[in-house]
């Protein structure tokens, strides 16, 4: 357990005593979820799309799930957000564009898959890709493109030239 919460703690957000909350509940027995998204379905954090004909059915929830692991996940995917790495800029992200309740919910999944890797293979390691990992991502071609467009979506005629 030592070894498992130590490792555990490298992930990108929450503290101590959220660590050990969330290996109090979800145990380290590794042959219990032999795959990530079998802890993500347990835990209740997988995405639900229950549609028929076009009418979504179950408001978007996942589920009930296991309600004090959830709010376990829910502190430390708010806690993240507050941070400056990869998942707290992908809360941004997502909390901007769908709500800051799908973002916590897709932060809270994340996290998930980060701790049962971890336990998984005991040599994993934790590696924070970044709070800039997104805009790295984007060629400066790209952006030049999308900020022209923006601006002519404004009503302005735009002519670049390189300085100096």
């Amino acid at each position: 357990m030592l070894g498992a919460s130590s490792r555990a703690r490298e992930r990108a957000a929450g503290g101590d005593p959220c660590i050990n909350c969330d290996l109090t509940e979800i145990g380290i027995d590794r042959g219990r979820f032999p795959a990530a998204g079998h802890l993500v379905s347990w835990a209740k954090f997988a995405p639900g799309v229950k549609e028929s004909a076009g009418t979504k059915k179950g408001k978007n929830s996942t589920g009930h799930g296991h309600s004090y692991l959830a709010r376990v996940l829910g502190n430390a995917a708010v806690a993240a957000g507050r941070s400056d790495t990869f998942p707290a800029e992908r809360y941004r992200r997502i909390a901007r564009r769908r709500g800051k309740n799908k973002a916590v919910v897709a932060i809270g999944r994340s996290l998930l898959v980060i701790i049962w890797h971890l336990l998984a293979d005991p040599g994993a390691r934790h590696t924070d890709l970044g709070s800039d990992y997104y805009a790295t991502r984007i060629s400066p071609e790209r952006r030049k493109r999308g900020h022209i467009r923006q601006l002519e979506a404004l009503g302005y005629k735009v002519t670049l030239e390189p300085a100096a």
